[in-house]
C-alpha cells in the first residue's frame, strides 16, 4: 500500500510539473508589417500580440489598413497552428493620452468593452491586452493621469470580463518600477480577472536616466535595484499568483553617449542616445573598438567603446535563456518580450527560447 500511494504521489507530482511547463507562454509582441512577420517561425510562440490599438472616442480602433492587414496575418497563423493565441494590444507608450479620461466614466468603459467584442469577432482574434502606461501614475510627458484611475483600472477590467465572458484572453503590461507597485494597480481585484500580467521588466533604465546601468537585468545589484526578480517579488507579495505572471524580455538595447572610461562604462554619467535592436547590436562585434562584457551578478550583458563614450545594455542568448530557466523554476506563467520584429528571422533570441522551454520540459 505505501508503494501504490508513493507511486500516486510522484505520478501527481510529475503530471503537475509536465502540465505548468505544458501551459508554458511565449508571447511576441509585434509592432512591423504582414510581410516582415511572415520571416519568422510562429510554431517558437504561444501568443502574439498586434502593437497597436487605440482609442477612438469611447472606442477600439484597431488602426491603419497597413496595421489591420497584420492583424489579419497574425490571425491566419491559426489555420496552420490552431493553439496560437492572437491578442490585440491597446495603447502603448504614447499611444493612451485619452485613456485616464474615458474610462473614468462607467458609460466609457461599456462602449469600450462591447467595441472590443465586437474587434475580436470581426478580427477572429482570441483576447485584449492593455498597455495603458500608466493608470494613476506618470508616464510620457504630458500624458493626464490622476489617483482615481486605480480604481477605474480595476473597473474597466471587470467590465471587460463581464462583456467578454471567459472565451477571450484579457491581460495588461505591467511597469516594473515602485511608483507602479504601489499606487497604479488594485493587485489582489484585477489578477483574479485577468489571464496574465505581462511584467515589463525592461527600460528599468531608460531614456530619462543619466546613469548607465541595466535596462533589463535578471537580478538587482546595489547599483540597480530593479530588475526582472524583483519585479516578481514584489508582484507576488502583492497577492498575484505565480502562474499568472508573465516576464518581459527585450529583443533590443539602449545606448549611452558621453560615458567616462570608468568600470567599463557600467553605473557611470552619460547622456541616453538611441534605443536599437539585437541584430545591429551583434553586428558590433565585428568591429575591434567595441567591447563585450557580462555582469554576473545582474546576470547581463553590456558593451563599451571607450574611444567613442558609448555603452550598450541589451538582452543577449546568455541572458534570455537565463531568464527562460527563471520564469521555468520559479513556475511563472511564461514570458514575453518586445518586440519579435527586431529579433533574426532564424538563430535569434527567439530560438534561444524555445530550445530552453524544450529542454525545461
Amino acid at each position: 500500500m505505501r508503494i501504490l500511494v508513493s507511486f500516486i504521489f510522484i505520478a501527481f507530482i510529475s503530471f503537475h510539473a509536465y502540465a505548468q511547463k505544458k501551459d508554458f507562454k511565449v508571447i511576441a509582441y509585434y509592432a512591423g508589417s504582414a510581410e516582415k512577420l511572415a520571416e519568422y517561425d510562429i510554431s517558437k510562440v504561444t501568443h502574439i500580440i498586434h502593437c497597436f490599438s487605440h482609442l477612438k472616442g469611447n472606442r477600439l480602433d484597431p488602426g491603419s489598413p497597413a496595421g489591420i492587414a497584420t492583424l489579419e496575418k497574425m490571425v491566419s497563423f491559426k489555420k496552420v497552428y490552431p493553439d496560437l493565441k492572437v491578442l490585440l494590444s491597446l495603447g502603448g507608450w504614447t499611444g493612451c493620452f485619452t485613456c485616464s479620461e474615458v474610462f473614468s466614466d462607467a458609460a466609457n468603459r461599456r462602449a469600450f468593452a462591447l467595441s472590443v467584442k465586437a474587434a475580436l469577432e470581426k478580427y477572429g482574434a482570441d483576447g485584449i491586452d492593455l498597455d495603458w502606461e500608466y493608470p494613476a501614475v506618470e508616464g510620457p510627458p504630458g500624458h493626464p493621469y490622476k489617483p482615481e484611475d486605480k480604481a477605474n483600472f480595476t473597473a474597466l477590467v471587470k467590465r471587460l470580463r463581464k462583456t467578454l465572458g471567459k472565451k477571450y484572453i484579457i491581460s495588461f503590461a505591467a511597469g516594473g518600477f515602485d511608483k507602479y507597485f504601489e499606487d497604479a494597480v488594485e493587485w489582489k481585484k484585477v489578477s483574479a480577472q485577468v489571464d496574465f500580467i505581462n511584467l515589463m521588466s525592461y527600460d528599468l533604465v531608460n531614456g530619462y536616466s543619466k546613469v548607465t546601468g541595466h535596462h533589463t537585468p535578471l537580478y538587482s545589484t546595489s547599483e540597480n535595484p530593479f530588475s526582472v526578480n524583483y519585479g516578481v517579488n514584489e508582484m507576488i507579495s502583492r497577492g498575484v499568483p505565480a502562474g499568472k505572471i508573465i516576464i518581459g524580455l527585450a529583443f533590443y538595447g539602449r545606448i549611452w553617449e558621453n560615458v567616462p572610461d570608468i568600470n567599463n562604462g557600467l553605473y557611470q554619467s552619460g547622456k541616453f542616445k538611441a534605443a536599437q535592436s539585437i541584430v545591429k547590436i551583434d553586428e558590433l562585434k565585428k568591429e575591434n573598438e567595441y567591447s563585450f562584457y557580462w555582469d554576473d551578478t545582474a546576470k547581463a550583458p553590456f558593451v563599451y567603446n571607450k574611444k567613442l563614450g558609448l555603452f550598450y545594455t541589451y538582452d543577449d542568448k546568455r541572458s534570455v535563456g537565463l531568464k527562460t530557466r527563471y520564469a521555468l523554476n520559479k513556475k511563472l506563467g511564461g514570458l514575453m518580450f518586445w518586440q519579435l520584429g527586431e529579433d533574426y528571422p532564424k538563430d535569434g533570441l527567439l530560438e534561444e527560447i524555445d530550445r530552453v522551454v524544450k529542454e525545461g520540459r
